[in-house]
């Protein structure tokens, strides 16, 4: 039990992804990509940015050494800025698509700026942490054209729910 705990702990981001895509999926209010939108924001950027942003701030040894960082002052200042993005994201799920799209905005640049970063840390230091070139980077940069598409869609599902009225 103890090592499932840990399982779902250390991957938490892809159980948030996969978890928001599973209840979008099953779920059938709403129309689709408003709906998928909707799960990723609340579990798969909200949750996950509020989980990443707690070690940032409060466990700052344990962030860095899964990234394969030495601890520094500006984790704080990174675990801030998840802890603030993570919250807005999560309140964005019971917000209009306009709401959604300022935070889709933000994560999306954020995460272009995220990504690279990792990669050149990777490709510069050699720097193959978990948490710097691995699977948490993938997601990264799944979310970056999934959400701005999701955003599309339901924009485009709106415009044609509007005019069906």
């Amino acid at each position: 039990m103890a090592d499932a705990i840990r399982l779902v702990l250390t991957n938490m981001p892809t159980v948030l992804f996969v978890a928001a895509l599973a209840i979008a999926w099953f779920r059938r209010n709403g129309t689709p990509a408003d709906r998928f939108l909707s799960w990723l924001l609340l579990l798969s950027v909200g949750a996950e940015m509020i989980w990443g942003g707690f070690f940032h701030v409060f466990l700052p040894q344990v962030a860095a050494a899964q990234i394969g960082w030495q601890v520094s002052p500006f984790q704080f200042e990174i675990g801030v800025a998840d802890l603030s993005i993570g919250v807005v994201a999560v309140l964005s799920f019971w917000r209009s698509l306009s709401f959604k799209a300022a935070v889709v905005l933000y994560v999306v640049l954020f995460n272009i700026g995220v990504a690279i970063g990792h990669v050149r840390q990777a490709v510069v230091n050699a720097d193959y942490a978990p948490d710097n070139f691995g699977l948490l980077l993938l997601l990264t940069v799944i979310k970056i054209p999934l959400l701005a598409w999701l955003l599309w869609k339901a924009h485009e599902e709106q415009g044609t729910a509007v005019k069906a009225r």
